[in-house]
C-alpha cells in the first residue's frame, strides 16, 4: 500500500527552526511532483512549497526565503526546512505526491508556533 509518512512536527518558539521529513512507500517518487501543504484551524489547506522531480521549487510568496523544500531521491523523502517560525505558520503540515492522476496525501503533522 503506497503511503507518505510525515514527522519532524513540534512546539518551537517564535524565531525558531523546525524541519519537517515525508518518506513515500511507493515506486513513482523520482518521477512525481511533491509538495508541503497546511492547514490551520478555520482555514483552507494552502500551498507552502513544492518541488518537481526535477527539482524545480515554488514557494508561496510568504514563505520564500523562510523555507526551503528538498528532496532525497534515494530515500525517497522530501524536506521542508522551516526557518524564523512565526505563530501564523502554527498549522497542521501535509506532505503530498502528484503524477498524472496520482495524488497522494500524508496523515499531516503539527507545527505549533509560539509567541
Amino acid at each position: 500500500q503506497v503511503q507518505l509518512v510525515e514527522s519532524g512536527g513540534g512546539l518551537v518558539q517564535t524565531g525558531g527552526s523546525l524541519r519537517l521529513s515525508c518518506v513515500f512507500s511507493g515506486s513513482i517518487f523520482s518521477i512525481a511532483s511533491m509538495g508541503w501543504y497546511r492547514q490551520a484551524p478555520g482555514k483552507q489547506r494552502e500551498m507552502v512549497a513544492t518541488i518537481t522531480a526535477g527539482g524545480s521549487t515554488h514557494y508561496e510568496d510568504s514563505n520564500e526565503g523562510r523555507f526551503t523544500i528538498s528532496r532525497d531521491h534515494a530515500k525517497k523523502t522530501v524536506f521542508l526546512q522551516m526557518n524564523s517560525l512565526k505563530p501564523e505558520d502554527t498549522a497542521v503540515y501535509y506532505c503530498n505526491l502528484r503524477w498524472g492522476r496520482l495524488d497522494y496525501w500524508g496523515q499531516g503533522t503539527q507545527v505549533t508556533v509560539s509567541s
